[in-house]
């Protein structure tokens, strides 16, 4: 059975668009005025778009639950289990205790307030956002700012403001993967889209950061480091996202940050120690109580994820696992089913691809559980976490997988060709408020990636219809989401709930609301800036999907590489343990 999208059902663009965009106007209402919980509200969106695509714009209801289905198949793997994996590694160092020596050796470096504050929210903030997300940076950094004698508001509005350059490549970049899957694009072309915004915000936000808490001349004492700081994130961040893959920008950006930093800081001192007039006690020890070896040993989880998740972008690698592991089906009755509203052709809907092997979550998965012998953890404890893991984010899960559901009915039935239509009436102006959308979408859902499944079939729509490059305006959703972080409610709650001020979220988003306007109209800008004076910046790609035919000798390269990882994974864990004496099982 055939059925043709229809995109202005009520014989008025407006009008069909006003009731398309019902489900995203209900999320407004279910999380801001009825504070609904987000898998609650994410449930009922999906809901509601499923009767709208059936009773107004005629979709047959089993196209529109295989469009459902098919969405939060998409939702649960690989999105949920990139960030299972990611949640996974940082409980890993948690409950081991190695996360403590961490923590110690980032307040161990430096007295100085501007300099903690670069050092622990923007680049230790960002490698966690880039490994791990889901809330988890903010909520670990204002706690170590608050531990090092911040004032718990400030503690959780700067790492709020800090935590927006690495949001869009944050949990192994599965919001660019989610932008690409839901858009069509390639993954490596929104990649470098977003690569080629964000290095700008990075180095702004470092000094933008140190002035906030200190004024303009205080900042200009520690210049040097500001310019570091950022300089280096940018650099890193510029050239993963465009020449190897969007999963580690965060984390080889943010760990570059660091290591630069920390050895700047052993040669180099502000001529004066600047705190704020009125300090909390401070009650994480500063001085540093461990040897190296054991600081390897605590950041061995992460390097073994760092290097895994490099070999697992390696085309020959994937190609290698996916000749053994990997599912590739059409959801039943969606093939070939939806016809073009013009009638020119079947609407293009994709195979599910259940890749089980070569994912990033399962590089990360493997990541954790390579390292519990080095970290002196045992297995059981380990499978004991995983499963405590995955009960912490149950919600985030049926949140997730609901809100990608309402993205592909939405994209399916017609209903965001209509909100399209409407929104290319803005004609050349659209690439200003393209970056707008995103910066909703992660307010209203407090993820770049649901907000990526929202709204990035939408902007390729738009983009298409007023002649502007779709890669443009799809990654400036996810570039104009990061602003939208640090005021989104469930952001606020985590910051409030990690330094003792849960009840007053609303202190802490007036705190934030300016900066978020400010660091989004930047976003905004640079993107018309892209599209009229500079649209040689925007990446050249293809959009055809990859071949099925698998090469023997990629297949074989891939098993080589593997190889080599395991002999350099074995060499580093025969040094952690050599650096450290022998412990039991905990």
């Amino acid at each position: 059975m055939n059925w043709t999208q229809v995109i202005d059902p009520l014989n008025n663009i407006g009008l069909s668009a006003l009731v398309a965009a019902v489900p995203i106007l209900f999320i407004f209402w279910a999380l801001i005025i009825k504070k609904m919980k987000g898998y609650q509200a994410s449930l009922f969106t999906a809901l509601i778009a499923i009767l709208l695509a059936i009773f107004v714009y005629g979709m047959p209801l089993k196209l529109a639950a295989s469009s459902v289905i098919h969405g939060v198949f998409y939702g649960l793997f690989p999105i949920c289990w990139v960030i299972i994996g990611a949640v996974f590694l940082y409980n890993v160092t948690v409950k081991s205790g190695q996360f403590e020596i961490i923590q110690n050796f980032m307040a161990s470096i430096t007295s100085d307030r501007r300099l903690q504050a670069l050092l622990v929210a923007f680049s230790f903030g960002a490698f966690l956002e880039g490994a791990a997300g889901m809330g988890a940076p903010v909520a670990i950094t204002a706690a170590m700012l608050v531990g090092l004698g911040f004032n718990p508001l400030y503690a959780a509005g700067i790492c709020l403001i800090s935590n927006t350059v690495p949001v869009t490549f944050g949990s192994l970049g599965i919001p660019i993967i989610a932008a690409a899957q839901v858009s069509g694009l390639p993954e490596m072309a929104v990649s470098q889209m977003v690569g080629r915004t964000l290095p700008i915000l990075a180095l702004i936000v470092p000094f933008y950061l140190v002035t906030l808490m200190a004024g303009f001349k205080r900042s200009l004492e520690v210049l040097p480091a500001i310019l570091l700081s950022g300089v280096v994130f940018a650099v890193i961040q510029f050239l993963v996202s465009n020449y190897i893959n969007p999963m580690l920008p965060g984390i080889l950006a943010g760990l570059a940050s660091i290591i630069c930093l920390t050895v700047f800081l052993k040669y180099w001192k502000p001529k004066s120690i600047w705190r704020f007039k009125e300090e909390s006690q401070q009650t994480v020890e500063s001085e540093l109580k461990y040897s190296t070896g054991q600081i390897i040993k605590a950041w061995s989880p992460y390097i073994i994820m760092t290097l895994m998740i490099i070999v697992w972008g390696i085309q020959p690698v994937k190609e290698a696992l996916n000749s053994i592991g990997q599912i590739k089906f059409n959801i039943p009755g969606l093939k070939d089913a939806i016809l073009k509203p013009d009638n020119s052709g079947f609407i293009e809907i994709k195979a599910f691809d259940f890749n089980f092997l070569s994912t990033a979550g399962t590089a990360t998965v493997l990541s954790a559980f390579l390292s519990l012998p080095l970290i002196g953890m045992s297995l059981i404890k380990g499978l004991k976490t995983f499963f405590t893991t995955l009960n912490q984010l149950k919600f985030p899960i049926i949140t997730i997988s609901s809100i990608v559901g309402f993205a592909f009915i939405a994209n399916n039935s017609g209903m965001a060709i209509s909100m399209a239509m409407v929104l290319a009436s803005t004609g050349i102006l659209f690439p200003f408020f393209s970056p707008i959308l995103g910066w909703l979408g992660v307010f209203l859902t407090g993820s770049n990636t649901s907000s990526n499944a929202l709204f990035s079939k939408l902007q390729f729509t738009t983009a298409e219809n007023i002649g502007i490059n779709p890669l443009l305006t799809v990654g400036a959703n996810a570039s104009g989401g990061v602003a939208g972080k640090m005021i989104s409610p469930q952001s606020l709650a985590v910051g409030a709930a990690a330094v003792g001020l849960v009840g007053r979220e609303s202190e802490l988003f007036r705190f934030t609301l300016k900066h978020s306007f400010i660091m989004l109209t930047i976003i905004s800008i640079i993107t018309v800036i892209q599209a009229y004076l500079a649209s040689w910046i925007i990446p050249k790609y293809v959009m055809i999907e990859r071949t099925a035919t698998v090469a023997v000798s990629n297949v074989s390269k891939g098993l080589l590489f593997m190889l080599i990882l395991a002999g350099v994974l074995v060499l580093f864990g025969m040094t952690v343990l050599k650096l450290n004496k022998k412990k039991p099982l905990v």
